[in-house]
């Protein structure tokens, strides 16, 4: 295992995948740690930690998995051609190759994700797509396997990837154990979704278009039928139909169903109770925005609540209708 570090690396992308094979071999796997950048300097982390390292990547050898690590700066800076050559380098030496966060930027910016299905941070995720069109992007995913290339979501995702890999390598029982002795999921409930404080709905660049998902914002609530929507917009609904999906990719009710779910999180981080926040955002019963939860985010609104909900809250929980609902 090598892994590709570089200035301004995020630390826990280092330390989190290390400690879960570090761990490993406790159980019985066997994994060789070593630390690479593409010049063989140390390095600091986004810390202001130094990192030393094992060398520079061309000295490499038996690499079995190349890590490349993430950085705040990778979404929104050049990436050197440097450090793209030098994750194209440590990749033909691998039997596969895996990101952590916004190390994704990198195996795209080297080629190594053209073609393939992939993953980063929620917050960069749309940024990854348009900079890398020919990057499938999941948004949503905790991790993404695409033959020898494995990317995952921010930060301690690289965790959930590191498990998932000494699963692959040496089964479920000692990737359990790890997660146990770590204390941490074997397999996170949810998606990314979870973790993003809003859903991020896009916004249109048509007048008319944006005139509709700003009403849909201010009152998501209202009656946000197509037809009461085409006729707030002086369009016909089919028409109106044809601009969500053009520009939105999306229809009219699924888009007003996530921006009401979106509200339903900000009601939830605010204290709300499952049942008062279907009522206020106007989906009507708790079973329904249940379901879309489950469908959007990943988890149920109680579980969301209780697992985004401030440490300085009691730990009692309230009951409500959505508590009675069976899985």
């Amino acid at each position: 295992m090598t892994a590709l570090v570089f200035d301004g690396m995020k630390l826990l992308d280092l330390a989190g995948p290390f400690e879960v094979f570090a761990e490993a071999a406790r159980f019985g796997a066997r994994y060789e740690l070593e630390v690479r950048s593409s010049d063989g300097a140390a390095v600091r982390a986004s810390t202001g930690m130094r990192v030393p390292v094992d060398g520079d990547v061309d000295s490499a050898t038996d690499v079995g998995t190349a890590l490349v690590v993430g950085g705040d700066a990778l979404p929104t800076s050049p990436i050197s051609a440097e450090l793209t050559a030098a994750a194209a380098a440590l990749s033909r030496r691998a039997a596969r190759t895996a990101s952590v966060c916004t190390g994704a930027f990198v195996l795209a910016g080297a080629g190594l994700l053209d073609g393939r299905r992939a993953t980063t941070h929620w917050q960069h995720a749309r940024l990854l797509a348009a900079a890398f069109p020919r990057v499938r992007v999941e948004p949503d995913a905790i991790f993404v396997q695409d033959g020898t290339i494995f990317t995952s979501a921010g930060v301690s995702a690289g965790i959930d990837l590191a498990l998932a890999l000494v699963e692959r390598d040496h089964g479920e029982e000692i990737a359990r154990s790890v997660a146990q002795s770590l204390v941490v999921f074997l397999q996170r409930p949810g998606g990314q979704s979870q973790f993003s404080p809003s859903l991020a709905l896009p916004r249109p660049g048509t007048p008319v278009l944006r005139q509709v998902t700003d009403a849909v914002a201010a009152d998501p609530a209202g009656d946000h039928s197509v037809t009461a929507l085409a006729s707030r917009a002086h369009v016909s609904p089919r028409h109106l139909s044809r601009l969500f999906r053009q520009e939105l990719g999306s229809s009219p009710s699924k888009y007003v169903e996530g921006v009401r779910v979106d509200a339903a999180i900000r009601l939830l981080h605010a204290g709300q109770s499952v049942t008062a926040c279907a009522q206020q955002v106007g989906i009507g019963s708790p079973e329904t925005l249940r379901r879309m939860f489950l469908a959007r985010v990943g988890v149920s609104p109680r579980a969301y609540q209780q697992r985004f909900r401030t440490t300085a809250r009691d730990s009692a929980t309230v009951l409500d209708d959505e508590d009675l609902v069976e899985p």
